[in-house]
């Protein structure tokens, strides 16, 4: 496989990550079939029908079951269990995308899926507009972005940071030229 125009090991663990509406679930619908890997959504993990959320230790059981495979990746950035996953995995893709651009893909998202479950929510969670989870991702700068990144302080070997769509539609087009040569071969 080839990361930033290097060879590396097979990549079997992916971890992505990055603010809501950044499209960490989209991304991995597409990464997780081009490296063959199981997808696994944290909003599925977390939310059960209804919109009622786990407990941390469920959350942090479902992980631990998951994570202790060989391949997986997991979208999501979750805070409260990414240094669990952080550990194990052996790629973090981080979405580094301007609020004002996540802001704009979670209302297109709200709009396009309004009071129908989306693919990578659990069945029975209908998007809707939620005032107070806007407002999170309005703060994610002066909040969450913090902690992510103070937990990301030790994993910045295996953590391929990308600040636009365009920075990353670049890498998945020479994944996509490797993964071709590859079966050529």
């Amino acid at each position: 496989m080839w990361l930033c125009g290097c060879r590396v090991e097979p990549v079997q663990r992916v971890l992505i990550i990055g603010p809501c509406g950044a499209g960490k679930s989209t991304l991995a619908s597409t990464l997780g079939p081009l490296l063959d890997l199981p997808i696994f959504h944290m909003d599925q993990l977390n939310w059960k029908p209804g919109w009622v959320e786990s407990s941390k230790e469920e959350l942090r059981a479902k992980l631990q079951d998951i994570t202790a495979t060989k391949r997986w990746l997991i979208d999501g950035t979750y805070g409260g269990t990414l240094r669990e996953r952080l550990e194990r995995a052996d790629t973090v893709v981080y979405l580094d995308y301007p609020v004002r651009l996540c802001v704009a893909r979670l209302l297109r998202r709200i709009w396009t899926f309004k009071g129908r479950t989306r693919p990578d929510m659990t069945e029975g969670c209908a998007e809707r507009f939620d005032p107070s989870f806007l407002l999170y991702v309005l703060r994610w700068n002066s909040g969450p972005r913090i902690r992510a990144e103070a937990r990301l302080k030790g994993f910045e070997e295996k953590t391929l940071r990308f600040r636009n769509p365009a920075q990353l539609e670049s890498w998945l087009g020479s994944l996509t030229l490797a993964a071709a040569g590859q079966s050529r071969s």
